[in-house]
């Protein structure tokens, strides 16, 4: 891709209008140091030197077309407690549109904890309720993407397994959104694949497509792309492979290999991944152009450690240390 077409698609970036469907997770860390053992029992005593959080699933794949100038709209389930509003103001602070999320009495904001000492993470501590949403929520989550479907140009549904994206849900979006002729996009939870019969397109993971066929090894990655597609009704297919790039599944096989000089962490590269796809697709590139970008970008992120997002910007300097430009 000449560095003229990337700076013009990135450009229309600011144009694009993408909902994210999904679980809203807050990722919170509490680091310091650990130098003796509690009397009291035979753990660490941590002495905490910084507290911080990150949006985390798929208020991740939020933050990242966020950051990537998309107007966003997000849609999920969280609590009406502290933690839910430490989302919705993180949110208000990005200029992404949370009315699509509902506030619950019965269901905490999801968090997860990392206590961590050095580089040694010692315990994580979840609050969540991962059953399935009640109907009455389902309800509200299709009847606001009916209000809004007009006005997308794509809808992302990032599942974690978190209750909301149940098989009704994520039918009836795929439905609304064929009808009016916007993209939909799945990063998925393998066991909720057929969940997604119909959608425009996936990105899993090789491991996660595996899963997705109920397969424990393979020998042939295009085999299992072309029947996993087949098997999803897919216009197309994304599959990224770590160190071995991503392959793209069209009538024919695209692969594209990977960009990144170092690996310290994948933590968010599939949210990156899918936010970057997604949000090129939705601005009118075919969708080989929208993976090389969205390659791209995850060469970026999985060179830091910890969720991640990535900026225009940073794409284009990446783009230009690939290609000594």
């Amino acid at each position: 891709m000449k560095k003229e077409r990337l700076l013009e698609i990135l450009k229309k970036f600011d144009s694009a209008r993408i909902a994210v469907v999904g679980d809203m997770m807050i990722d919170d860390y509490i680091i310091g140091s650990v130098d003796r053992i509690s009397p009291e029992a035979p753990v660490p005593v941590l002495k905490v030197l910084e507290e911080r959080f990150v949006l985390g699933g798929a208020a991740n794949v939020v933050n990242n077309l966020a950051h990537l100038g998309a107007r966003t709209i997000s849609f999920g389930v969280i609590g009406n407690d502290h933690n839910g509003n430490k989302l919705i103001n993180s949110f208000k602070e990005k200029n992404i549109d949370s009315s699509g999320i509902v506030r619950s009495l019965e269901r905490p904001t999801i968090v997860k904890r990392r206590i961590i000492s050095g580089h040694q993470q010692l315990l994580r501590i979840d609050w969540e309720d991962n059953s399935p949403i009640p109907k009455e929520y389902e309800d509200i989550i299709i009847e606001n993407i009916e209000k809004n479907i007009k006005d997308l140009d794509a809808i992302i549904l990032s599942d974690y397994d978190k209750g909301v994206l149940t098989k009704r849900v994520a039918q009836e979006i795929i439905k609304i959104a064929k009808v009016n002729n916007v993209i939909v996009t799945v990063d998925p939870k393998p066991k909720n694949a057929l969940n997604y019969k119909g959608a425009t397109s996936m990105t899993p993971n090789r491991k996660e497509a595996m899963e997705c066929m109920n397969l424990s090894k393979i020998d042939d990655i295009y085999k299992l792309g072309k029947n996993l597609k087949e098997k999803l009704n897919l216009s197309n297919l994304l599959i990224t492979r770590s160190e071995e790039g991503m392959s793209l599944f069209l009538d024919d096989v695209i692969d594209i290999p990977t960009y990144a000089k170092e690996v310290y962490d994948v933590t968010g590269a599939g949210d990156t991944v899918i936010s970057v796809f997604t949000l090129a697709a939705a601005t009118g590139v075919n969708w080989h152009e929208a993976a090389k970008i969205a390659n791209v970008a995850a060469g970026v992120v999985v060179g830091r450690v910890g969720t991640s997002t990535v900026t225009k910007e940073e794409i284009v300097e990446f783009y230009n240390r690939i290609y000594n430009e």
